[in-house]
């Protein structure tokens, strides 16, 4: 793939079509002010504005401390992915890294696997925003109309260049970190002023006045990573935007170093405020942690605004999908590990047939959830959280791999070393296989872990076959 240090070759002997050294033919769209938008976008979504709800209910104010860990995790995984960058910016980013630090097949799987989390999200992302309109027109316009209608505009965006992708994403993120740092305003002024209906019960010490800080014991907080962890999906892609990004060098390094502060105002400085307002024990599973502090204060315009913000997480959600689908699909074509027709650009630099067939496939998606509505579509999705944070574990074995081969002298040393590496990154790996065992626990979060061996089986057979018939090709031997 293209790199931008000029120094980092490869061995000859690779295949032609291979996409190391050649030019990936993106262009340079993505300015510093929307890449910081997207990393900020990236770790606010759903799982914060209606997920945090179930989790309150389960760990009360002890989910604090949980994001907080889990937040130290993200910037753990954030600085690997960052080192990596940095040795070799690239649009396949994790796939592309698994293949050289892992091998062809663990590139083949992360790349897969990256691709299928993205559709399943955009999935239930499109179908989520379409049932969000209705609070507006009350069933008065068919759900199914607005889910084409959104997933239209999403792909034509994507297509008439990554700058408008940018841009869209750029609005999408501005109106969540609006919404977030609202209500935070908000509610420092009911506990400092005392104003708004919520004000006789508002203080600091209901985050341990009722049954304590860990109200439902350690195992409680614990059985909510899962959930914490889901509500950060989709941090990492900022690395997916690698290929395109105006002065990589610069705009990256500033995006992942903001990790800390997004999830302390966004996630824990939410929280705290929010609890701090609300009593831990108000809060329902399935309800929008925002909407019940809303109604609390007697905003009656509080649901309308919280609707409006989820929606616009949804649909910010879906553009990310659009875009990481159709790179990922033609970084897979570019190494020989897909078929050769995604590797076509439009002449804005977008990939058309990657990201027509994605759409496509998000389409069929939303057509089979109204249609035929069931178990097998509920496993589908569930399988969301798992392959999302398997690319986070090969971001971090890559890294471990790459600064040891580094550290030899093997490979150029990254210009953004991640801190504490390796030793960090291997604690975010037990941190990760913690929360899979905590899934399995789960009857809830169990399902993902049977979906996994059906994938894992299917792209092991599909790899196998695609050997067979190339088996001196460079996409299936190791670099």
């Amino acid at each position: 793939m293209t790199s931008l240090q000029v120094d980092k070759q490869y061995d000859g002997n690779e295949a032609q079509g291979s996409a190391a050294g050649a030019d990936e033919g993106y262009q340079r769209g993505l300015g510093a002010r929307q890449i910081q938008m997207i990393a900020i976008g990236g770790a606010i979504g759903t799982g914060l504005f209606l997920g945090a709800g179930k989790a309150i209910s389960k760990a009360g104010p002890s989910l604090i401390l949980a994001y907080a860990i889990a937040g130290l995790v993200i910037f753990f995984i954030m600085r690997a992915l960052g080192e990596l960058l940095m040795y070799r910016p690239v649009s396949g980013s994790f796939s592309e890294y698994a293949r050289e630090f892992v091998g062809p097949f663990a590139g083949f799987v992360t790349g897969w696997t990256y691709w299928l989390f993205w559709v399943v999200t955009g999935i239930t992302e499109v179908t989520a925003a379409a049932q969000y309109m209705s609070f507006w027109t009350h069933d008065g316009f068919p759900q199914w109309a607005y889910a084409l209608i959104f997933t239209v505009i999403l792909y034509a965006a994507n297509l008439i260049s990554v700058k408008l992708f940018g841009e869209l994403e750029f609005w999408f993120s501005m109106v969540k970190v609006t919404a977030i740092v609202g209500m935070i305003l908000i509610c420092a002024g009911i506990l400092t002023i005392g104003f708004s209906d919520a004000a006789d019960t508002a203080t600091v010490s209901n985050l341990w006045n009722d049954r304590g800080f860990f109200p439902e014991g350690i195992g409680g907080t614990l059985m909510t990573l899962q959930i914490v962890m889901f509500a950060f999906l989709a941090v990492e892609l900022v690395g997916v935007t690698a290929g395109e990004s105006k002065d990589p060098e610069k705009t990256l390094p500033k995006a992942i170093n903001t990790v800390p502060w997004r999830i302390a105002v966004f996630y824990i400085g939410a929280l705290i405020m929010i609890l701090s307002v609300v009593p831990w024990a108000e809060f329902q599973p399935g309800v929008s942690p925002f909407v019940a502090a809303f109604e609390k204060m007697g905003l009656g315009v509080g649901a309308a605004i919280v609707n409006f913000v989820v929606l616009t997480a949804a649909l910010s959600s879906c553009n990310s999908g659009m875009y990481s689908t159709g790179r990922m699909l033609r970084d897979l074509a570019l190494n020989g590990q897909g078929p050769k027709f995604f590797t076509k650009l439009t002449k804005s630099g977008t990939p058309l047939i990657g990201t027509t067939v994605s759409a496509a496939l998000m389409l069929v998606g939303v057509w089979i959830n109204y249609v035929a509505p069931g178990k097998a579509f509920d496993y589908v999705v569930s399988f969301a959280t798992i392959s999302g944070m398997w690319a986070w574990i090969m971001i971090l074995v890559c890294q471990i791999r790459y600064r040891a081969k580094a550290d030899r002298g093997g490979l150029p040393q990254s210009t953004f070393k991640a801190p504490g590496a390796p030793w960090s990154s291997w604690f975010a790996l037990l941190f990760i296989g913690m929360v899979i065992v905590m899934m399995g626990v789960d009857k809830d979060a169990r399902i993902s872990l049977y979906c996994a061996p059906l994938w894992a089986l299917i792209l092991g057979v599909t790899y196998l076959v695609l050997k067979s018939r190339n088996p001196e090709g460079a996409a299936f031997n190791k670099r």
